[in-house]
């Protein structure tokens, strides 16, 4: 490849590179960069929206660089501040400690483990002691911290900001002195806290990291950003039948994005398949099917099996007799209350939940919208339930 095309690669889907030429130089000397990612275990399962910077890892370790898969055991503890509007309560070290181990266990999906360095930034936070802290914080002065959006916003409006919120950037900051980072990868919404790495590593007579920042992928949504606050995600622990199905439920122009940031198509055949969609040369439903099979391979390795039950399911207008069973014997009343009994069987997680699906008119039968919690049956009878974009389930109703 030449360096041109190497560089599309790693600026593929990058929003901001700082500074560029910077990166650039030091990529022309040929030597490998230590690169670094870091996530904080907040949560026990990775996304498709954490992948976004661990398939920007994968680019740089098959270029050859040095990468660091950076779990923030002790940021954890902290709570990264970053969006928020009130002080994010913190994990309990067992917390952390649980979702990390999953967290390893994922990543592997997409990183070599044979060249990738794990590492966690307790290892020489808790080295450095109350002592070396307060050096670090005298690094930075409030003024500074508070130029920060986030932080800015809630001091105005008089929302509280604890004092340990403050070291969270710092402690970030400090994990590129650390590891003597070259470069670090991170989201958009990590621009002050990344620039903070490059600061500390300044104040420390270190050589500053370049920094790459990725766009934060939407969710199933379209609209806000990946997260399971949201309920929003394709989780990596999803069976693939459930993510092939997550996959082919969002927008086109959704698809376009997950196909720049999520998929492992080159720089050059992306702009070819935007072409042929923009031309209509390539129909939007087989794009997406692609994409979906592409990423169930990857993370399970059945994309023809996941592809041929979804469109046995969805897209040939199979016989309900192809669905899983629910047996339903009726109330007294011939009633069934679709509240309860989505939550008992498990379908649906909360009653709350239930509702939202009736409101939002997701939960059909026999292509019949319902929107009433309760439903007066006949039976013996037999139906087709699809409850939201992507469960359905035959339907058989008995006397009591």
């Amino acid at each position: 490849m030449t360096f041109e095309s190497t560089f599309n690669e790693i600026k593929r889907g990058a929003e901001e590179i700082l500074p560029e030429a910077e990166l650039i130089s030091r990529l022309k000397t040929g030597k490998p960069l230590r690169v670094k990612a870091g996530f904080d275990p907040t949560a026990p399962d990775l996304h498709l929206g954490h992948t976004v910077l661990i398939n920007k890892l994968k680019t740089m370790q098959d270029l050859g660089h040095e990468v660091t898969f950076l779990i923030g055991d002790f940021t954890g503890l902290i709570g990264d501040p970053t969006g928020r509007n009130a002080t994010r309560p913190p994990l309990t070290p067992e917390q952390i400690e649980a979702n990390a181990a999953t967290y390893t266990a994922q990543v592997f999906k997409i990183l070599d483990p044979q060249r990738t360095t794990v590492a966690f930034n307790s290892t020489w936070m808790n080295q450095l002691g109350a002592a070396g802290m307060i050096k670090l914080a005298a690094t930075h002065t409030v003024a500074r911290m508070l130029e920060r959006d986030d932080f800015s916003k809630r001091y105005k409006t008089e929302q509280p900001i604890a004092i340990h919120e403050f070291l969270y950037p710092l402690v970030q900051g400090y994990d590129s002195v650390a590891l003597q980072a070259d470069l670090e990868l991170g989201g958009s919404d990590q621009k002050f806290n990344l620039l903070m790495g490059r600061h500390l590593q300044k104040s420390f007579g270190k050589k500053a990291q370049a920094i790459l920042m990725m766009p934060l992928l939407e969710g199933l949504d379209g609209v806000h950003k990946m997260s399971k606050s949201m309920g929003n995600t394709i989780d990596l622990t999803d069976s693939a039948d459930v993510m092939f199905g997550k996959i082919m439920s969002i927008s086109d122009p959704l698809m376009v994005r997950y196909y720049e940031l999520v998929s492992r198509i080159s720089a050059s055949s992306f702009l070819d398949l935007k072409q042929a969609l923009e031309e209509g040369r390539l129909h939007p439903m087989e794009a997406k099917k692609n994409l979906a099979f592409e990423i169930v391979q990857r993370y399970h390795g059945t994309g023809s099996q996941a592809q041929a039950r979804f469109e046995r399911l969805f897209s040939k207008k199979s016989s309900d007799v192809d669905l899983p069973v629910l047996e339903v014997v009726l109330e007294t009343n011939g009633r069934i209350h679709w509240v309860s009994f989505l939550v008992e069987r498990q379908i649906v997680e909360s009653k709350s939940q239930v509702r939202r699906l009736l409101q939002q008119k997701a939960i059909r039968l026999d292509g019949e919208v319902l929107t009433e919690e309760w439903y007066e049956a006949k039976p013996p009878s037999r139906h087709v339930l699809k409850v939201g974009k992507l469960k359905l389930f035959s339907l058989c109703l008995k006397s009591p």
